[in-house]
Order: structure tokens, then sequence, then C-alpha cells
């Protein structure tokens, strides 16, 4: 007996140490059955996902339940991102994150448009103190919705430490069922320093997989030489839902000795941004997918758990090694990747041949470019190395390389505009040209004296663009002069073609009115239950302005009982 309780004891006790974080303390947020659609750190375009993303049945209004108890300490309403958010502190220190909101409950709801009024505005943000908005745990605070960045209805959660970093849930004690091992789609190999090279090249090459009975993958033997590097794309996915999700944790080992691991528990949203340089940037921009480097060039992330070497490895002359990826999701499904390499130098090999240009950037120092009109400033660690881009300007358009290198920080880009009219410069934007055919989206742009400039933490092409064209606004259900009685909601689309809108404002009888605006939809939704409108006749006044201040104004007349 007690030579078996010892090693229990041991077992036990590693098991806590692994995970330190309260198992029972958080109830699932929801009343149906967890089911993901987005699992935490997965691959969200320039960030990491920050918590989960709980499928709602495709619906709305599904009841949004307290997972401790604690006060709401943050309320806000954006028209994008995280659309309607509620934040709630926990006496343990931790809060509890609930996004893409449809509504609050009614006391939340009352607190939030009493403000919305009082600043006559539907972007907020709020701090309510301790004591004003408390709940229990399992009380309903809100309904799920749609709002804001989503892509369909569904619940964000996330859970943040007093740090405000982001936590993985599942570290919690919430349960997924899960028996699917994660799925290698993509694999590349890299050669580093000038005498590298596999199968003599010295150019990133994809490589084979070749799919196993059980699960597992293996590739043909590669030939190498030198200092090499590999990078992997995979997903995972959960037994409810056939959506791909980020995985948990990955490890390589080389001849049998571990020698790098990345661990998906928690991160910082500072560090968010560093994605970029964790995936390989460039595929993803010309080839739509994501591969992440299993080697740390210059990269600050605190997701790195390990690395020998940096995650390299060095290959000799005349030797045979193996190396393994194994890729684990959190209920420890994993999946093994085995690469067998055979050592051979070759004096003859495909290299990589740099592009040089006349613009060299040093990552540590200040950089201005300018030509004609245009000039870009680049500030100290923008880039993570030092590199050679590409800086050209015709006429009003500024060819800033390719995006296909990723940014720590943003640039400012300037066009002077001291040739163009009063009246033409008030009409002028920014604008990056995008695809094949340079379609011009919005950057935003501001102005001083003569020079309109920009921030942007992406390269690529940017242009004066001209946007002469009014908002329009158009009436959803209902007609001018209609009676209104029984209808619950107003709506209206509004739209613009070039620049985009900047802001909107709506009166009923000269009296602000509280309009949601959902950018996906285009609509403006005013709720009647507001109770602000009492008259019978009604005079509706919208005006809409764009970027550059374009307005449109729309006037109609309704009635109500």
């Amino acid at each position: 007996m007690r030579l078996i309780l010892i090693p229990l004891l041991f077992f036990c006790s590693i098991c806590i140490a692994q995970n330190n974080y309260p198992q029972d303390y958080f109830s699932n947020p929801l009343e149906i059955p967890l089911i993901l659609a987005g699992n935490f750190a997965e691959f969200r375009s320039n960030h990491f996902h920050s918590g989960l993303d709980i499928k709602t049945q495709q619906r709305e209004g599904l009841k949004i339940l307290a997972a401790a108890d604690g006060f709401v300490s943050r309320i806000k309403i954006s028209h994008f991102g995280y659309g309607k958010a509620l934040y709630i502190t926990h006496p343990n220190g931790y809060t509890t994150v609930y996004a893409h909101l449809q509504n609050f409950n009614p006391e939340i709801e009352a607190y939030i448009k009493k403000q919305q009024y009082k600043q006559e505005s539907y972007e907020i943000e709020l701090f309510p103190q301790a004591g004003e908005l408390q709940y229990s745990k399992g009380a309903v605070v809100a309904y799920s919705g749609n709002t804001g960045g989503s892509g369909g209805p569904h619940l964000h959660f996330e859970i943040r430490d007093k740090e405000e970093n982001a936590l993985n849930p599942l570290l919690f004690g919430f349960d997924i069922a899960d028996s699917v091992k994660p799925v290698v789609s993509n694999l590349y190999v890299y050669a580093f320093e000038d005498s590298s090279h596999v199968n003599k090249s010295g150019l990133k090459q994809k490589l084979r997989l070749i799919p196993l009975q059980n699960g597992d993958y293996m590739t043909e033997t590669i030939e190498g030489f030198g200092k090499i590097g590999f990078a992997i794309g995979t997903t995972d996915r959960q037994n409810l839902a056939a959506n791909n999700n980020g995985v948990y944790n990955i490890q390589t080992f080389f001849n049998g000795n571990k020698n790098f691991e990345i661990d998906f528990k928690e991160f910082s949203f500072d560090e968010s941004k560093h994605i970029n340089r964790l995936i390989d940037y460039d595929i993803f921009k010309t080839k739509k997918h994501r591969v992440q480097k299993l080697f740390i060039d210059n990269n600050p992330l605190s997701l790195f758990e390990s690395a020998l070497n940096n995650g390299f490895i060095k290959i000799d002359d005349s030797t045979n090694s193996v190396y393994k990826i194994k890729v684990t999701d959190y209920k420890n499904n994993d999946t093994w990747v085995t690469i067998n390499i055979k050592g051979k130098k070759s004096d003859v090999f495909e290299k990589t041949q740099p592009e040089t240009t006349p613009y060299y950037i040093y990552a540590n120092q200040t950089t201005n470019l300018k030509e004609g009109n245009v000039s870009v400033d680049i500030y100290p660690n923008t880039f993570y190395e030092d590199l050679y881009i590409n800086f050209q300007v015709r006429n009003d358009t500024l060819m800033l390389h390719k995006d296909i290198i990723p940014l720590q920080k943003s640039i400012t880009i300037s066009f002077d505009v001291s040739k163009y009219s009063d009246e033409d410069k008030n009409k002028l934007y920014i604008a990056e040209l995008l695809g094949y055919k340079k379609y011009p989206s919005y950057s935003m742009t501001k102005r001083k004296e003569n020079t309109l400039y920009t921030y942007t933490k992406t390269l690529g092409t940017y242009a004066l663009t001209t946007d002469n064209k009014k908002p329009t606004i158009s009436a959803i259900n209902f007609q001018n002069g209609q009676w209104l009685s029984n209808f619950r909601y107003l709506k209206i689309k509004i739209d613009d073609d070039l620049s985009g809108i900047s802001n909107f404002r709506a009166t009923v009888n000269g009296k602000w009115i509280l309009m949601e605006y959902e950018y996906k939809t285009k609509t403006l939704t005013y709720d009647f239950n507001d109770g602000i409108i009492t008259d019978t006749k009604n005079n509706l006044k919208i005006i809409v302005t764009d970027n550059v201040g374009n307005s449109s104004t729309f006037e109609t007349m309704f009635y109500r009982k």
C-alpha cells in the first residue's frame, strides 16, 4: 500500500502544480452545452483570439449568466470589435468578459441608456463602481447576439487576471467534449545561413505530408546540411463541432531531445501583435494560409516555453537524424509528424538571392523616406530586422514594398497637398489600394495645415483619393407619413461608397434619439421602448457624415399614438 500511495501522491502533486487555476469557481455562462466555434489563442488577423467563442445554436437572445459572483466593472459599446461587451470582476481577482451581446438585462440596459442619452452617443465606455451593479453566480446579465465584428451569432467569453492578461478559460475546468486528434495541413522547411540547404536548395520549401493510419504523419526523407528550421500549419476541432480551431501545445524533438515548445495558456494583449512574426507572414499574404514557425527569430512572445538553439537544428554531413513534431489539444489528443533527415553536404545548390534596393532600413534607427510630395517615417523597432524595402512615388501614389513583411509599430505616411485648392483639399483622403483592381480602402486620415497623414502597420500601395459623394440614407420598414403605433423598431439604411461613414445624428422633433448602428447590415435601429417619443406627429431628421465631411440629411414624418 505504501509503495502505491507514494507515487499516487507524487502524481497528484504534479497535476496540482501544472494547473493552479480554480476548477469549480466559474460556471457555464449559457444554459446550453458548451460547443465551441473558436478556442483560445487561435490565429486571427493581427492578433491571437483572447477567449472562447461559444456557439448559441445560430440564435440570438439566449440568456447570458454571470460565471461567478461579482460586479460589473466595465461596459463598452462600439460599432466594431466586441460590439456590446460586459466585464464582471470577481472576488478572486479574475475578470470575465462577455462580448458580441444583443443587449443587457433591464437594470444594466437602463444604466447604459441613461448615459448614452446624457452623452448623446451610441458608442460608450463606462466603469461602474463596485457596489452599483452586483450579481450572483448564475444571474442573467445579458443576452447573446451578433454585434461588433462577430461573423455570426455566438458568445465571446474571456477570463482575465489582475494584470489584464488573457487566460485560456479551459484551464478553469470547463469541459469540452474532444476526442479528435489535431490535423496537420502544411509543413515547410527553411535553410538558414549561406551554406545551409535542403534537398539541394537554400529556398523555403513545402514538404509533402504522408498521412498514416493512426492519424499521424511522416514525410519523405529529406537531405540537408547546416542550420535549418520548420513551420507547421495545424488545426484542431472538438467532437460536436466541425470548426477548425487552434491547438494547445506544440513541441519538437531532434534525435529524441526536445528543442522547442510553445504553449497557448495565456498572453498579454500588448504582445498579441507579434502573431505576424510567429506565422510566416509572406505565406499568409500570398497563399492565404497560416503556418507557425517552430523556431524563434527575434520574437518576444511569452508563449514560448522552451527552445534549444531557438528551435533551429544543425545537420552535419554524413549523418542520419530524426526530427519530430508533437501537436496536442487541451484534452491531450496528440498528433505526431516524423521527418527523417539525411545529412548530405552539397557544393552546388539553389540559393536565395536577396533583393536589394536603394533603401536599406536599420531596425533600431529612425528612417525618413521622401520623394516628391510623399514622405514615410519609420520609427526604431518597427521592423524585426534590418532589410531592404521598395519605395517609389508616382504622382499621388506611394508604392511601399509589398505587404509581406510584418511590422511591430505603425509607420506614418504623409502627403503634401499644398498644390490642391482649398475646396479639393477638403475632399481628399489617404487610401490603401487593395487587391488586383487596387480598390481604395480608407486609412484613417488626419490633416495638419497642408499635410494629410495616416498611421498604418501595413506595407503596400497608398494613394490620395477624392471623395465627392455624399452618404445615402433610406427608410427600411416605413414610409413618409405612415402611422407607426404598432411598431417596436424604426429602421434606416445608411451607406457610403468611398471614405466610409464617420458619424450620424438622429433627432425626433429636435430631440436626440438613440439609434444603434450595425455596420454589417448598414442599419440604424431605434427602439420605441426607449419611451423618448411621446408626440403623435413626429419629424425624424438624420444627418450622416462621411470621413471627408460630405454629409446627407434625411427627413420624414411619421405618426404614433
